[in-house]
């Protein structure tokens, strides 16, 4: 797991719940990571297109 569990914890509670067990934040960080993997990829690919060797904000939108 790439993503610390207190900030994913921190995001659960933000949605509403009271109380985040560590399995419960374990399993939002792989999705997440997975998730940030897929658009990563994707990002790289459009810099690349582009010319540029540095991924930009703007990849990452047209990623998403």
């Amino acid at each position: 797991m790439i993503l610390p569990k207190a900030p994913v914890e921190k995001l659960i509670r933000e949605a509403g719940a009271d109380r985040v067990s560590d399995s419960a934040a374990a399993e939002l960080a792989e999705v997440l990571e997975k998730i940030g993997l897929e658009i990563s990829h994707r990002a790289i690919k459009y810099a690349k297109h582009a010319g540029r060797k540095t991924v930009t904000a703007a990849d990452i939108k047209l990623a998403r």
